[in-house]
């Protein structure tokens, strides 16, 4: 490495463009290929710096979402599951509802792809360089719970509070208690038009007061402000794995028919 090297390599850590050093070499080809004029120069390299800055941000961003996999919206059989709107879908991928403090809220039966859209829809938020975290509705208030006996509540309800969208998968999965579902109802309420959620449900909205132990009150209250501003997207379809085991010649239909009656 020469002096001029060595100073453009202090200069990049300086400016926090790690990747320009091994950058330059190629565009300064490029650039003498070209004839570039000095600005066209410089905008290719401030662009492939910002490119690469982007990546690094969104691949923290990804990192502190904990996720549980990585599957897009290009992953998802629209063609499967005809009662999801692929175009609802691509505007939502947007982000533009999370400028407006807009929840989205997934219901259908186990299998359906819930989980995957509610994933896919937080990486596009990290793609935009917003914050995301993704819980499921028992983590989430079993972390609260001990945050609580251990007088660290306030600190872990900023961990669900402060992030531009919150994730939570799974909820009805399991019946709430009154203690759970005031939990619940703690972080809709301080995310009410401040930040949005991404919340999936095998239940229907008929259903929730049984979901809540039979408590319509607290149901109701949740509802109300989840709902408020929402995009709420039913998908009535069969599973995606039931599909892969009846191709696999391992389920029969017979047996899809009763459990999708029962």
């Amino acid at each position: 490495m020469n002096l001029t090297s060595e100073r453009l390599a202090l200069l990049a850590e300086r400016l926090r463009l790690p990747d320009l050093p091994a950058e330059l070499p190629v565009l300064a080809e490029q650039a003498a290929a070209g004839s570039w004029s000095y600005a066209e120069f410089a905008e290719k390299l401030l662009a492939h710096s910002a490119e690469a800055a982007d990546r690094r941000a969104e691949a923290t961003l990804q990192r502190l979402a904990a996720l549980p996999f990585r599957k897009s919206l290009e992953d998802f059989d629209f063609a499967f599951q005809p009662t999801v709107s692929e175009k609802q879908l691509r505007e939502l991928a947007g982000c533009a509802y999370l400028e407006r403090r807009e929840n989205i809220v997934l219901l259908g039966p186990p299998g359906v792809g819930k989980s995957h859209l509610a994933v896919a829809l937080g990486l596009e938020a990290c793609r935009h360089r917003h914050r995301v975290r993704f819980t499921t509705a028992a983590r989430m208030i079993a972390s609260l719970a001990e945050a609580r006996e251990g007088a660290t509540f306030s600190r872990r309800l900023l961990a669900f509070t402060r992030p531009s969208l919150l994730i939570v998968d799974e909820v009805g999965f399991l019946p709430l208690g009154a203690e759970q579902a005031a939990l619940l109802f703690e972080i809709v309420s301080r995310r009410y038009e401040h930040g949005s959620i991404v919340l999936t449900s095998n239940k229907s909205f008929a259903e929730w007061a049984e979901v809540f132990s039979g408590d319509g009150v607290i149901a109701t209250a949740i509802l109300d402000r989840l709902l408020h501003h929402s995009h709420v997207i039913n998908i009535r379809g069969e599973s995606y794995r039931l599909k892969d085991k009846r191709k696999a010649g391992t389920f029969s239909t017979k047996i899809i028919n009763m459990k999708e009656k029962s």
